[in-house]
């Protein structure tokens, strides 16, 4: 059989070559009808888009960036497998990597992308950074940006996020629920506006109750797991003001406050009630079972990975300043239930 190719579609189907091009490639300049007969006729055929040659005539390497801190926490590998299913769709190839919470490495990272390795870049931002002239530099030479989770303060460019504030309130005022009398937040170092949002919306619900959220409620920990098991360790061997409540606000500080209670014989729910940020999916399975505050994590990939596309693709004219808003979720279990 002949080699099927879109000069010959085109031909067939008494199309221009252009139209049959834009058809395959999803543009919104063709119409509904026109693209799903050019679609059923290729099908029909078995053609195979020629990837390479594309890219190279449209000047696109066909891979996009996902910069992430680490992929140990499960909000990032199920982010990355929501943006997975996105670009498979648009037969692109995601590249990630890591920047290990280093602003160095996130800075070198982005100045290779300069010699157009990839597309777009989706990124959550490494702890620590108070500028981003690596990230401006990449949206003056027009390389699209998206956003997720955390994002860079002052850098306009879209961004799909969580309400943190919201969440944070409402981990703390399940807790006072709970009866907690002393509830500690268990932040975690660097200038990452997800936990300055979460630890304003904890302060806010308990200024709400009419008392004061003290600095010494508030227990800054580190990237260094050892480090955080000194921190919390010290924190529960106390005799006197010893928390009755905590909030991780991050995956590996919930499981560092199970090892440490575990370790010290601190009884869950019963002498600690604890809530974790996390989308863990064996959180359900812990001994008790853990009450979260879970992120979409799926559902933010692909929105995010959605809204680059549409960047590249120029298929709408999206705000610089665009933000998605998705709800996070409390899910009650063991580690917060009341002794009757």
């Amino acid at each position: 059989m002949a080699k099927i190719t879109i000069k010959k579609i085109a031909h067939d189907l008494k199309l221009a070559v252009s139209t049959v091009s834009k058809a395959l490639s999803d543009s919104h300049e063709i119409g509904t009808d026109t693209k799903q007969r050019v679609l059923d006729y290729a099908n029909q055929m078995n053609y195979v888009r020629n990837a390479y040659a594309s890219s190279l005539k449209n000047s696109r390497t066909g891979n996009i960036a996902v910069v992430i801190p680490e992929v140990a926490d499960s909000f990032f590998a199920l982010a990355i497998n929501g943006i997975e299913t996105i670009a498979q769709e648009k037969k692109s190839h995601v590249l990630i990597y890591l920047t290990q919470e280093n602003q160095a490495k996130e800075k070198s990272i982005m100045e290779d992308f300069r010699n157009g390795r990839v597309d777009g870049i989706l990124i959550s931002v490494a702890g620590g950074n108070t500028s981003y002239p690596h990230i401006r530099d990449l949206q003056e030479r027009n390389i699209p940006i998206v956003f997720f989770d955390r994002v860079a303060q002052g850098v306009t460019s879209p961004r799909v996020v969580t309400d943190d504030f919201e969440s944070g309130y409402k981990a703390t005022h399940h807790l006072l629920e709970k009866g907690c009398k002393r509830i500690d937040f268990l932040s975690l170092s660097g200038n990452l506006s997800i936990i300055d949002a979460r630890l304003e919306g904890y302060k806010k619900a308990i200024s709400d109750r009419g008392e004061s959220a003290s600095r010494s409620h508030v227990i800054v920990c580190t990237n260094d797991n050892v480090h955080n098991e000194n921190i919390l360790a010290s924190l529960l061997e106390r005799k006197e003001n010893r928390p009755d409540g905590i909030i991780a606000s991050v995956e590996k500080l919930t499981l560092i406050t199970y090892t440490v209670c575990t370790r010290l014989g601190i009884s869950i729910p019963d002498e600690m009630k604890v809530v974790g940020f996390t989308s863990l999916p064996s959180a359900a399975l812990l001994q008790p079972s853990l009450t979260t505050i879970t992120q979409p994590a799926f559902e933010i990939g692909q929105t995010a990975a959605k809204l680059l596309f549409e960047l590249l693709e120029k298929k709408s004219k999206q705000s610089p300043n665009k933000m998605v808003l998705l709800p996070s979720l409390l899910h009650e279990r063991g580690s917060t239930q009341i002794k009757t």
